[in-house]
């Protein structure tokens, strides 16, 4: 692995974590449940890892506000725009493969 300097190593995290987000939104298709069931996180998880890293630092924020930050919108208007009903098969798949704590 490089030796990469602190400061250039926070600026390529940071700018993966910008297209990591720009993809998410690009792929509404993706419903957040299958992000759960295939990778253990969804856009949720990570609008709470960015809140909680916001707060952590010292800046306050709620979770909607890190919601919109991840969605690029507001939450209930992303949920009503894209998110459609679970499938019988996805809820089941999400039970059996949920983490026990968060």
């Amino acid at each position: 692995m490089p030796q990469i300097d602190d400061t250039t190593r926070t600026e390529l995290e940071a700018a993966a974590f910008r297209r990591l987000v720009a993809h998410l939104r690009e792929r509404k298709d993706v419903q957040n449940i299958d992000l759960m069931n295939f990778a253990g996180f969804c856009r949720n998880c990570l609008a709470r890892w960015y809140q909680e890293a916001a707060n952590a630092s010292g800046h306050a924020m709620s979770k909607e506000e890190a919601r919109e930050i991840v969605y690029g919108m507001p939450y209930r208007e992303w949920q009503a725009q894209h998110q459609k009903q679970a499938s019988p098969e996805q809820t089941a798949a999400y039970e059996k493969s949920k983490p026990h704590s968060r």
